[in-house]
């Protein structure tokens, strides 16, 4: 490791920025002029809201409906005021570059932005920096240069190593970093590269992805105000995966759970592509930040919730360290905690608000496939309509990022055969005389898929001959058949402008930044004319979209299920995919319905009839895994768990519908050859035959808990099919189809008939078969007496 020491010029500049609690590119906003409530300097002194006789519960004035709040119980002792530090680390592919920074050819210099939550003053942070390079540039013993938001950091060299990555560490000056930071590489040999068009792929210099920046910080008090949430349980400045704890009464009631479902929910799509996840506490309070849900008058870890007759949000000191912050939310009742919820997630609330109470709330209900981050299928859709606001169709320069349109679907989209989808490109390039017309193009990638090289002109020798008279042969316009089984869940159209240079040009065009190359604002993609339709179950679609929940975005189809006396675990687990429903469709579960154990009778039977269910257990609750088992193809005990051996009606019947892909028996003996294992399975529902189980379950609690981490890799994702998936620690996941798929979504009678055909040709055939033969047996049989009267014609008298 080398370890280089960066000398800082404007040395009193820095100590007076870091003196500073305020961001140095913070702008001055509401929240920025709020005092910040922080600890005194010295450690052993107490202040009052520190003592062990003061009440964390911020004085604010009586509420308009009168809402009396009762004071929380303080622990048996408090620890003294102390400012938290942390430490954290972000990586350059966190950074949203997950294969590295490249610089080669023409591109000798590259950037990359990165922010930090704006609650924390950091003290200490240093740059582990892994590079690659190649041995052509190596030779060359130049260095790259490094900066930091307009500051120079150092330089490294990149001459030749013992290994393919060199590492090297720079200490960074702590008031360098604010909340919006910018990293910038250059290649200091860049005038003499400059001209090596054609070496591009030889002299190269990779930012690895796992260069991090580490960091020390301390937290500051941002004061106990609902006008900061999400803050500070999740920032949305924050780029790593972020973690909030939710915390429950020692008697946790379903309707508790169904509104920390509808919260995480609506984390998840806060927290977007950083991933968070969520730990549930039973009668403990969150060491730092924490979420709490309950009556009133529930306690909490020695906290008791107010006293109020309506639905209640507050926010108050953590008793353990007044830094951090507890908020509650407080209800009599489903309808009440499910407003109090509702209410939090849409925000809007005045500054210096520590409580409120909340009146009765219109929870709208959601429409079949109206989640908002799905494409519609409609009508066709502009590739404009699917960037993010600090996304463009346009590129400056030669050497650009590709220009990258990210767009999710429903995963039950359906074609026929030699079907496709339409889709519209409009593209210019940029019109310069040292531009190689013959050898650029536009080219197009779809989720990883290459697509097409658009080139410039219109190819053909009609075009080409209209071009060298002086006539305008410039294509601008491509219609593409898009092929359906390249539309997955979470779709990436990518293009990329490679534009090429004359080799008469001067090498200063390389990097001009002044032309431009656009997409235009009239290209479309269009799935109008698909189906929603699929076989089910499909564990593929739930890990990819969180389908067939998310066909109703905010679940009011929707049964979540736990045992009757859930764990921490499984109530964390169910909260994780909540949040993870959220972010596929953007949409909150404002219409929930949590069940602790299989009810017998009523309203919740009810609605498990008219529902889809998304169960969370482990092998331990074994009464509740196998009711809700009974009538399944997987069976559970108290040590095990596998799947029921078939009948010989149901084997006749996979065997004559043409269902040979079961492999039931291999599942089985993978389940019972594991000890420790966690996944999926998914079943008919017992309640309702057009309805769908989803189980998530684990051999113990520890298993079950790491589903949130397997499930944060692409490589696992893409594993998980058919209706079961089994995780272990040593062999990964595998996949299994163990019952029968069922036809599910939009399809008319008379195209089933031609569907079901098409799936079942074996079927089709041996019932061919049959009805041929008693054609045949009946014909021959009405031949051969009319061939006996013709050659008997005396027996007709008789």
């Amino acid at each position: 490791m080398k370890r280089m020491t960066v000398k800082v010029c404007q040395l009193l500049l820095a100590l007076s920025v870091l003196s500073s609690p305020v961001m140095a590119e913070d702008t001055a906003t509401v929240e920025s002029q709020i005092p910040l409530d922080l600890p005194a300097p010295d450690a052993t002194s107490t202040t009052p809201e520190a003592t062990p006789d003061s009440v964390p519960v911020p004085q604010t004035p009586p509420m308009p409906d009168s809402v009396h709040v009762a004071e929380p119980t303080p622990a048996p002792s408090s620890p003294s005021v102390f400012t938290p530090g942390n430490v954290s680390s972000i990586t350059v592919a966190q950074m949203g570059q997950p294969r590295g920074i490249m610089l080669s050819g023409g591109q000798l210099q590259a950037g990359i932005d990165f922010t930090l939550p704006a609650d924390q003053v950091i003290t200490n942070a240093q740059l582990l920096l892994n590079l690659k390079v190649s041995p052509a540039m190596a030779a060359r013993n130049t260095t790259l240069q490094l900066m930091m938001n307009g500051q120079p950091l150092g330089t490294v060299p990149l001459g030749s190593a013992d290994s393919d990555v060199s590492n090297y560490q720079l200490d960074i000056p702590a008031a360098m970093v604010v909340s919006s930071n910018n990293i910038s590489f250059k290649i200091n040999d860049g005038d003499a590269l400059l001209c090596l068009r054609d070496l591009s792929d030889k002299y190269q210099v990779t930012i690895m992805p796992t260069t991090r920046l580490d960091l020390e910080g301390q937290q500051l008090n941002i004061g106990a105000d609902l006008s900061h949430f999400p803050r500070p349980f999740f920032d949305s400045m924050q780029m790593t995966p972020a973690s909030v704890a939710f915390a429950f009464p020692a008697k946790t009631l379903p309707e508790q759970v169904s509104a920390a479902a509808l919260v995480a929910s609506w984390l998840g799509i806060e927290a977007d592509y950083r991933g968070i996840s969520f730990s549930a506490l039973h009668d403990k309070l969150p060491e730092k930040n924490g979420i709490l849900f309950g009556k009133p008058g529930d306690q909490i870890g020695g906290l008791t919730l107010p006293a109020t007759q309506k639905p209640m949000l507050q926010i108050i000191d953590n008793p353990g360290n007044p830094v951090y912050k507890l908020l509650l939310v407080v209800g009599n009742s489903d309808q009440q905690l499910r407003a109090a919820a509702w209410r939090l997630t849409h925000g809007k609330f005045d500054g210096q608000t520590a409580s409120t109470a909340v009146e009765n709330q219109v929870i709208p209900v959601s429409k079949a496939y109206d989640a908002p981050r799905w494409i519609s299928t409609e009508r066709p859709v502009r590739l404009t309509e699917l960037m993010r606001k600090d996304q463009s169709l346009t590129a400056t320069g030669i050497w650009h990022e590709p220009l990258s349109v990210a767009f999710r679907a429903a995963p039950d989209l359906f074609l026929w055969d030699g079907d496709t989808i339409p889709m519209k490109i409009g593209y210019r390039f940029p019109t310069e005389n040292w531009i190689d017309e013959e050898r650029s193009y536009l080219s197009m990638t779809f989720n990883g898929t290459f697509l097409n090289n658009l080139p410039v002109n219109k190819q053909g020798a009609l075009e080409t001959l209209w071009r060298k008279v002086g006539g305008d042969a410039r294509q601008e316009n491509y219609n593409l058949a898009l092929q359906p089984y390249l539309i997955y869940g979470d779709n990436q159209l990518s293009l990329y402008f490679n534009i090429q240079t004359k080799e008469t040009a001067p090498c200063s065009v390389l990097l001009n930044n002044n032309i431009k190359s656009r997409i235009d604002d009239d290209s479309w993609i269009d799935l109008s004319k698909t189906r929603h339709f699929s076989l089910l179950p499909n564990l593929s679609y739930f890990v990819g979209a969180s389908f067939p929940f998310s066909r109703f975005a905010d679940y009011s189809h929707t049964v979540l299920l736990l045992p009757e006396n859930p764990g921490e675990t499984e109530i964390s687990t169910l909260l994780n995919m909540a949040a993870r429903s959220g972010n596929a469709t953007g949409t909150s579960l404002n219409n929930n319905a949590v069940m602790f154990g299989l009810p017998t009778g009523g309203a919740n039977l009810q609605r498990l009839e008219e529902s889809h269910v998304l169960a969370v257990s482990t092998i331990n609750q074994n009464a509740f895994n196998r009711t809700l088992l009974a009538q399944s193809p997987f069976t559970s005990n108290e040590h095990s768990f596998g799947v029921r051996e078939r009948s010989i009606w149901q084997k006749i019947q996979s065997w004559i519908e043409g269902d040979w892909g079961s492999t039931g028996i291999a599942a089985d003996r993978y389940f019972s050859s594991n000890e420790a294992w966690r996944g999926f399975v998914s079943f008919r529902s017992q309640w309702n035959p057009d309805r769908v189980v989803v189980m998530a379950i684990g051999s113990t609690d520890e298993q079950l808990s790491r589903l949130q981490t397997d499930l944060s890799s692409a490589r696992i994702n893409a594993s998980i099919r058919g209706d079961a998936a089994i995780i272990t620690d040593e062999n990964g996941v595998r996949s299994f189809r163990v019952g029968q798929q069922f036809p599910s979504g939009q399809m008319p009678w008379y195209m089933m008939v031609v569907w079901y055909a098409n799936q079942h040709s074996a079927f089709l055939a041996i019932l061919g078969l049959l009805f041929a033969t008693v054609i045949g047996l009946s014909l021959y049989a009405l031949l051969k007496k009319r061939a006996q009267k013709r050659l008997n014609p005396q027996d007709d008298g008789k």
